[in-house]
């Protein structure tokens, strides 16, 4: 795909990428060699029938392309932005052995692109079944969820503690990776299916555990919201900020507009984003365009950053300059950040992950000049909610516990996605929700038999 001008996008939080035009999609299409054993259908976590909508597509029937991915996925321009296809259905696609793989996620957020400028179909539904379903969180599980219990028939009201819905895919990841318009319309979708969206309602306070329980069926899609701090001498000042605070307040309340806005954030000269994941990167290429000279600092090396490869590329083509096998030891400053503290690291012995392990440098302590830190180094679930579920089973690091099918240890509650995996992609959050929704589905039919 084509994308905009480095100098252009540093202006502005439009969209990077431009998209296919249709002859781009066709030709891209024509690619596929339609195998009769399709591995790149098992590389989706939502099985999509890839083959059959890239057949469409290259026949330029894109509504049927579209209609063929909603089989499977009704979220469809959002997985077409930010799935990492280039380790699932395209890692797998056969054309990747010896040529480059066919391009499915462009494909598929063209479909997408191509129906919702024509005007959504509302799929079909199965008929009512009487039975109420909550679902707790409007991030990719919880909307995930959503669509699939209301395509069986169900009642299902979501609950947002936000005041927008749409959880990550709204206040985490920047617009110019996924156009807040591009989600709201797929929102949007599910509402016109009957799905009831309860903004500012969190579960636990404003709605009672007793009157969620009193559903016929609950369903926790509430994500991974808490941050993860370093424990680091200096994490008090004015100007440090979790990734989560810092892209919420730019993504979902527009601070980058204050004050047309009335949501402040730092405009800093000199920042400093440690971690290296995707959300890392993200929070580093909105500093960029806040202005900020960006300086990201990630304790492996630049072959290990988690973060998708085409995050990097662009991460430094827009001017954040890496500080890699380096990790902060204490942030400086009084009352305000002034600096970072790092040391050297050097890989060691290989980890449980395969990786090396970094180990400090003795004496190789630096300095970063900085008037803000922005620490992207994880997050976990909120207990909030989970603490209130009374014998509800969790892990150590704060997870729902459920099995294959989602189902927890409390009676008619099931989780999926970043508050049962831990912070994960949003296509396997989604991918979770269908095996939950379906295991959900089966019980309240099977309620249904027994009367």
């Amino acid at each position: 795909m084509g994308e905009r001008p480095v100098r252009e996008r540093l202006c502005d939080f439009l969209e990077v990428d431009c998209g296919l035009s249709p002859d781009e999609a066709v030709a891209e299409a024509e690619r596929c060699l339609q195998c009769k054993k399709p591995s790149c259908v098992k590389g989706c976590p939502v099985e999509i029938d890839i083959p059959a909508f890239i057949a469409r597509i290259a026949d330029r029937d894109f509504s049927a392309a579209a209609r063929i991915i909603k089989d499977d996925n009704l979220l469809p321009a959002v997985c077409g932005r930010v799935c990492p296809q280039e380790v699932q259905c395209e890692g797998e696609c056969i054309l990747g052995v010896k040529d480059s793989p066919v391009r499915i996620g462009a494909l598929e957020r063209f479909a997408a692109d191509y129906e919702r400028e024509q005007g959504f179909v509302v799929p079909p539904l199965a008929g009512p079944t009487g039975k109420l379903v909550a679902i707790v969180g409007s991030g990719p599980a919880g909307l995930t969820a959503a669509a699939e219990l209301a395509r069986a028939g169900h009642s299902v009201t979501v609950f947002e503690s936000l005041h927008e819905a749409g959880g990550v895919l709204m206040y985490g990841i920047p617009a110019f990776r996924l156009p807040k318009d591009v989600v709201q319309a797929e929102i949007d979708q599910l509402r016109k299916m009957g799905v009831e969206i309860r903004t500012n309602h969190l579960a636990g306070a404003s709605v009672p555990v007793p009157e969620l329980l009193a559903y016929d069926a609950v369903f926790i899609g509430t994500g991974a919201g808490l941050p993860f701090f370093m424990n680091i001498p200096g994490e008090q000042l004015n100007g440090v900020y979790s990734a989560n605070e810092f892209l919420t307040r730019v993504n979902l309340m527009h601070a980058e507009r204050f004050p047309e806005y009335d949501t402040p954030v730092r405009h800093a000269g000199r920042v400093v984003v440690v971690g290296g994941g995707n959300v890392a990167m993200d929070a580093a290429r909105v500093a960029r365009r806040l202005g900020a000279r960006v300086t990201l600092v990630y304790r492996r090396r630049e072959e290990d950053l988690p973060a998708r490869r085409a995050e990097v590329v662009r991460a430094r083509e827009e001017g954040v300059e890496f500080a890699l096998c380096a990790n902060p030891v204490r942030v400086l400053g009084t009352n305000f950040v002034t600096g970072v503290e790092c040391v050297r690291m050097e890989m060691c012995e290989i980890d449980e992950s395969g990786r090396p392990e970094p180990t400090p440098v003795g004496g190789s302590n630096f300095v970063i000049d900085a008037d803000m830190v922005i620490q992207a180094i994880g997050q976990g679930p909120n207990p909030l909610l989970i603490r209130k579920l009374g014998g509800i089973r969790y892990g150590r690091k704060g997870n729902i516990v459920v099995d294959e099918e989602g189902r927890s240890s409390l009676d008619r509650v099931y989780a999926a996605g970043d508050v049962a995996t831990g912070a994960a992609t949003v296509i396997l959050a989604m991918g979770g929700a269908k095996k939950a929704a379906r295991a959900i589905d089966r019980m309240l039919r099977d309620d249904r038999k027994g009367h």
